[in-house]
């Protein structure tokens, strides 16, 4: 597929073919070509989550841990559906697009992202290279918790009534104290989570950074509502005096200097960018 491509679009190319290093910031925006729902908004959630929609709850009672001890198994049947969910989904052709581009770059790539759902890894992207800011559903911790450690939560087969939004069986918990589990996703208003990468990816993102000399940050699908990667991203676009592409189809706007927006979707945009580079 041929693009028109816009001076932005040049710019954003000819940035990726200058850098040495990558460093991919990635929100919600970023799953929706492999097929994601867009929880934007509260339309978009109570489609995806009728149910919930019915009880005049929000994404944000949802991901709170008070929704734990409100309704124990209507949070696992969200939380269970969204495993489901995230087990099945093929992540879209943009991920092999950023993998071959990091194969590319003498000092490699280095992801952050505010997303749970594990697609970087899914697509290859290594466990260590991947710093998740707000945790992964593929991790649980126990609710209370009794101690700081995290488990995985590949033995936890989900079984969900989807009308009802309801977990079937029983529910899981902990192995060390038998408290009702949660996954070890940040939440809202939460004091509870459980965060036990912090200082070894941190470690790792700056001798990531350490190495670069011409970075190249590309932001994909982070808004506004919950701008952690997007501070994230100018943060260190600005100290490491790096080009920041920020692709956005609603918010593509950044006001640093040398950087550019696309108001594409996550998709469209990168494989714009990489027929540019292959021309």
């Amino acid at each position: 597929m041929a693009y028109l491509a816009s001076p932005d679009l040049q710019a954003a190319a000819q940035a990726l073919q200058a850098a040495d290093g990558l460093l991919i910031t990635a929100g919600a925006g970023m799953g929706v070509d492999s097929g994601l729902p867009d929880y934007r908004g509260n339309s978009g959630f109570w489609k995806a989550y009728p149910a919930l929609g019915e009880s005049g709850l929000n994404f944000q009672d949802m991901a709170h841990p008070k929704a734990f001890e409100r309704d124990a198994r209507q949070a696992w049947g969200f939380y269970g559906h969204r495993l489901k969910l995230y087990r099945d989904t093929q992540a879209h052709a943009g991920f092999d697009i950023l993998k071959r581009w990091s194969a590319l770059m003498p000092h490699g790539s280095f992801v952050f992202t505010s997303n749970v759902d594990g697609q970087f890894q899914r697509a290859g992207f290594a466990e260590k290279q991947v710093y998740e800011c707000h945790g992964t559903i593929h991790r649980l911790q126990c609710t209370t918790p009794c101690e700081p450690r995290t488990w995985s939560s590949d033995l936890l087969t989900p079984s969900v009534d989807t009308g009802t939004c309801q977990w079937l069986g029983d529910l899981p918990t902990c192995p060390q104290c038998q408290a009702l589990a949660r996954p070890n996703i940040l939440m809202f208003g939460d004091w509870s989570w459980v965060d036990t990468q912090r200082e070894r990816k941190d470690q790792a993102l700056n001798s990531f950074l350490a190495k670069t000399k011409q970075l190249l940050v590309i932001e994909i699908g982070a808004g506004t509502e919950v701008a952690t990667v997007r501070s994230f991203s100018e943060r260190i676009a600005k100290h490491s005096e790096a080009t920041l592409i920020r692709i956005n189809p609603r918010e593509p706007h950044c006001e640093l200097s040398g950087s550019m927006g696309l108001s594409m979707a996550a998709l469209a945009a990168l494989q714009a960018m990489d027929e540019l580079v292959q021309d």
